[in-house]
């Protein structure tokens, strides 16, 4: 919902959009953004279970509880996408039409309104911080009990072969949380619009699309790919 739109506004210049069309989208965005917060906490448990207690991996890790957990993670998801539009529903557009953003997110939706906005702004905080406490949490102690578990190896190339094992999600976690956590957990003081645009243009669009290269660097079958498409590349420049 988001991108369509902008490369739609960058091709044609038209950067209407309808309020039902607005809600829509942040309703989608709020539910992808939450969603994989969830989705990255469940993947670092996956990870802690794999390294540290590898033997009883296929009883921590069923199908079953895979399927409960990422049912969970995007009900959690909907319910807090739901939640968000029903609030930003509240608010009184009486002013200027024009957001000032790259999409219909929450922050520049709240400026836009001129109705009493701080019961919505609290709200929407202490949900965002509850929401985004438990996952970070789950993340930040399974990487912990990763990391000691890893310093236990007394090889250094079992150390390394380990460590690859969750490098990928590991990048990809410190990219995405640094952006969210960067744009939505700053001081009000220290708000910018401007910041805000180039953030979401960094966890909107540009992460996303290192996600596929990230997690297929450690694939070896991609590694012989890019390889072979290196050595042509030299071979034809040289010659």
């Amino acid at each position: 919902m988001v991108l369509p739109k902008l490369l739609n506004i960058c091709l044609t210049g038209n950067n209407v959009i309808s309020y039902s069309g607005c809600m829509a989208q942040l309703f989608f965005f709020v539910v992808l953004i939450v969603s994989e917060y969830f989705i990255l906490a469940t993947m670092a448990y996956d990870r802690y279970v794999a390294i540290c207690h590898p033997l009883r991996y296929s009883s921590f890790m069923s199908l079953k509880v895979c399927f409960w957990m990422l049912f969970t993670s995007w009900n959690i998801g909907v319910l807090e996408g739901i939640l968000y539009v029903i609030l930003i529903s509240f608010c009184t557009f009486c002013g200027s039409n024009e957001v000032d953003h790259l999409f219909c997110d929450l922050k520049p939706l709240i400026k836009l309104s001129c109705s009493d906005t701080r019961a919505i702004e609290r709200t929407i905080l202490g949900l965002g911080t509850i929401i985004g406490f438990v996952p970070s949490v789950l993340t930040l102690v399974s990487y912990i009990y990763i990391i000691s578990t890893i310093l236990k190896i007394h090889s250094k190339e079992g150390r390394h072969k380990t460590f690859s094992t969750c490098s990928s999600h590991l990048t990809v976690i410190l990219l995405f949380y640094g952006t969210v956590l960067g744009m939505y957990m700053r001081p009000k003081s220290s708000y910018s619009m401007d910041q805000d645009k180039v953030l979401a243009v960094l966890y909107a669009g540009v992460i996303p699309m290192l996600n596929p290269i990230i997690y297929s660097l450690k694939n070896e079958e991609v590694k012989k790919a890019l390889c072979k498409i290196n050595h042509i590349y030299f071979k034809i420049r040289l010659c």
